[in-house]
């Protein structure tokens, strides 16, 4: 439906409403409130991303070094199982070095005591340690006697005891004992200390006579 103005008056219109300027100021309060978070926002984001920036770098350099620390590690664990195989080594030749060089001074020393004994002759000389055994065969158990002075004199020399000591016919016309007797060799650097020249040969009254 069409309607025509028959007054031909010009329609009035609606007043408009005046916005209060509090309201206004409110909302400019508001969007400044706004833009200030934002900017705080981003201000703290970027700090934020620095600094995670910074640990993330930390963590890789840290990484990197414990790499390098645990390279540094296998090599000294693999130095370290080299020196032990060394040591060994030089422990076996010092050793082996050390019984070389100590048989040579045994045989010596049982050599030079054997020569200072009339009628007496050895026979075997077996080592174990610092125990040895010895055999031998002497004119006189006066002869045996006096060889165990001098294996006590020599300060080479420990717990020098007889075992056994028997006549024996193997040549029918002369008289001679079989014996056996054991002791136990100083340690290194004690020979000298109780080396003492050796006495009068020991006298025995009542030689051993008869068989085993």
């Amino acid at each position: 439906m069409i309607r025509i103005n028959l007054l031909g008056q010009a329609r009035p219109r609606a007043p408009k409403s005046a916005v209060p300027l509090e309201a206004t100021m409110q909302i400019v309060f508001a969007l400044a409130a706004i833009v200030v978070a934002f900017a705080v926002l981003g201000i703290t984001y970027y700090q934020q991303k620095s600094e995670l920036d910074q640990t993330n770098a930390r963590i890789a350099s840290l990484r990197t070094e414990r790499a390098s620390l645990q390279q540094i590690k296998q090599d000294v664990d693999r130095f370290e199982s080299e020196k032990s195989v060394l040591q060994q080594r030089i422990s076996v030749i010092e050793t082996l070095q050390q019984n070389r060089t100590g048989g040579q001074d045994l045989l010596q020393m049982v050599a030079s005591t054997v020569v200072h004994v009339d009628a007496l002759w050895l026979t075997s000389l077996n080592r174990a340690g610092n125990a040895i055994d010895l055999t031998g065969e002497a004119g006189s158990i006066n002869s045996v006697a006096n060889f165990i002075t001098q294996l006590k004199g020599s300060g080479y020399f420990d717990n020098v005891e007889i075992k056994s000591a028997t006549e024996n016919d193997i040549v029918p016309a002369v008289q001679t004992y079989d014996f056996t007797m054991d002791a136990t060799v100083s340690q290194p650097g004690a020979a000298q200390a109780k080396a003492q020249p050796t006495g009068a040969p020991q006298a025995v009254q009542r030689p051993m006579k008869g068989r085993s």
